[in-house]
C-alpha cells in the first residue's frame, strides 16, 4: 500500500513530501530518513521507483511504503540507548535508520524468514557503513541479522524496549508477540488491517492505539508434521562492547563535536546548492453564468492561485525561478571527520579502525 504522498526526485524530495503530509513529525526521525538513502535498497533497475510513495517487492526483497515506515519511526518514540528488535527485517533499511537513533549503546536486531534477504540486508548495511558521508554524522547501533520464523523464537530470550513487526499479526499471535516486550516498551505491528501501537504499562497491563489503516502480508507460519519440534530461534546475544570499541567510539565523538565547534567559530554555514523549488498552486472552480434566452446558465471555469488551505482544490505543482539565498555561503560538503581521522599522527592501520576501515 501508499500513494499518500507524491513522488519525489530524490530522497530528499520524498521526505519534504513526507513531512508536508504530516507523517515524519520530529526531528531525530526526519534525520535519520534523509541520512539513508531509500534508493540504495533497491535492486539495480528498479531504482525509479524508490522515491514513490509505494511498496515495492521483487522475490523475497520487500520493502514497505515510505509512509508506513515513517508512522512506524514516529510510532516507536526511539531514544538513545534503547534495544530494539525487527521482526522480519528484510533488507535492513528500517534497521538502519533505527540504529542512527539509538546509538552505540543500544541493541539492535532483527529476524527475516530468507536467508537470501539477510544476506542482501548485510551487504547493504556493509556499504552504508563503508560508503556512506551520512554514516559519519551520526553514532550508529549496528544491525545483527538472524535467519529464521520469528513466530519460532526461544522461550527464554529477552526482552526489548521496542519491537516492530513487518507482516501482519493474527489475533491468535498477539500475546506472544506482546511477552516479547519489557514493561513500558512499545510494539508496533499490523492488526486485523490495522498498525497498532501497544505500550506495556505493567506485567499483565498493555495499551493499544490504532495509527494507520494498512495492508500486510500474514506472518507465515512454520510447516512441520505432527510430533516434529520448529527449529527454534536464537536472538543474538546482548554483548558489551570491547575497550577497543569504547575508544573508537569516544574518539571520532570528541573530533567530530571539535569540528563541529571550529565550524560554529568560524561562521561556516554548510548547506547544499538549492535546486529549483516548486512553488504549490492549486485550480479552483468558478462559477460564471450565461444567459441563453430567458435562462441563466452556470459554467465551470477554472483558475489558478496560490494554495489556500481552508478551500478544497485539486493540486498541481508548477517551478518557479531559485531563491536568491543572499550572502549565507555555501560550502562543497565535505566529510569533515574523515579528514580530522586521517591528519591524526597515528599508524594508517589504527586510521583505518578509526574510520572503520571505510573505502571513501
Amino acid at each position: 500500500m501508499g500513494g499518500a504522498v507524491s513522488a519525489g526526485e530524490d530522497n530528499d524530495d520524498l521526505i519534504d513530501n513526507l513531512k508536508e503530509a504530516q507523517y515524519i513529525r520530529t526531528e531525530k526521525v526526519e534525520h535519520a530518513f534523509r541520512a539513508i538513502d531509500r534508493g540504495d535498497y533497491y535492486l539495480d533497475g528498479y531504482r525509479d521507483s524508490a522515491y514513490k510513495d509505494l511498496a515495492w517487492k521483487h522475490g523475497n526483497i520487500h520493502l514497505s511504503a515510505p509512509c508506513i515506515y515513517s508512522e512506524v519511526m514516529e510510532a516507536l518514540k526511539l531514544q538513545a540507548g534503547l534495544s530494539f528488535l525487527n521482526l522480519g527485517s528484510g533488507t535492513g533499511y528500517l534497521s538502519t535508520m533505527v540504529g542512527l537513533i539509538i546509538g552505540p549503546f543500544g541493541v539492535n536486531h532483527g529476524v527475516e524468514l530468507h536467508k537470501d534477504v539477510v544476506e542482501y540486508a548485510r551487504e547493504k548495511l556493509d556499504d552504508f557503513i563503508k560508503n556512506s558521508d551520512s554514516f559519519d554524522k551520526f553514532e550508529f547501533c549496528e544491525p545483527v541479522f538472524v535467519v529464521g520464523n520469528c513466530l519460532e523464537i526461544s522461550t527464554d530470550s529477552h526482552q526489548y524496549d521496542r519491537i516492530y513487526c513487518g507482516a501482519g499479526v493474527q489475533k491468535d499471535h498477539e500475546n506472544y508477540m506482546k511477552v516479547l516486550l519489557k514493561i513500558g516498551g512499545i510494539l508496533v505491528m499490523p492488526i486485523e488491517d490495522q498498525l497498532t501501537q501497544i505500550t506495556r504499562t505493567g506485567q499483565c497491563t498493555w495499551e493499544s492505539k490504532n495509527i494507520l489503516a494498512v495492508s500486510f502480508a500474514p506472518l507465515v507460519q512454520q510447516n512441520r508434521a505432527d510430533g516434529e519440534k520448529p527449529d527454534t530461534v536464537q536472538l543474538p546475544p546482548v554483548t558489551v562492547r570491547s575497550l577497543q570499541d569504547l575508544s573508537r567510539i569516544y574518539i571520532r565523538r570528541t573530533l567530530r563535536n571539535l569540528t563541529n565547534e571550529d565550524s560554529q567559530g568560524k561562521g561556516m554555514v554548510q548547506r547544499l546548492p538549492q535546486k529549483r523549488k516548486r512553488r504549490r498552486c492549486r485550480r479552483r472552480r468558478i462559477n460564471t453564468y450565461v444567459f441563453v434566452g430567458n435562462q441563466l446558465i452556470p459554467q465551470m471555469g477554472e483558475s489558478e492561485e496560490e494554495e489556500h488551505p481552508e478551500e478544497a482544490h485539486t493540486e498541481v505543482v508548477v517551478e518557479e525561478e531559485e531563491r536568491d539565498i543572499g550572502d549565507i555561503e555555501i560550502l562543497k560538503q565535505v566529510n569533515m571527520l574523515r579528514d580530522q581521522i586521517m591528519a591524526l599522527p597515528l599508524p594508517e592501520s589504527l586510521k583505518a579502525y578509526l574510520l572503520y576501515y571505510r573505502e571513501k
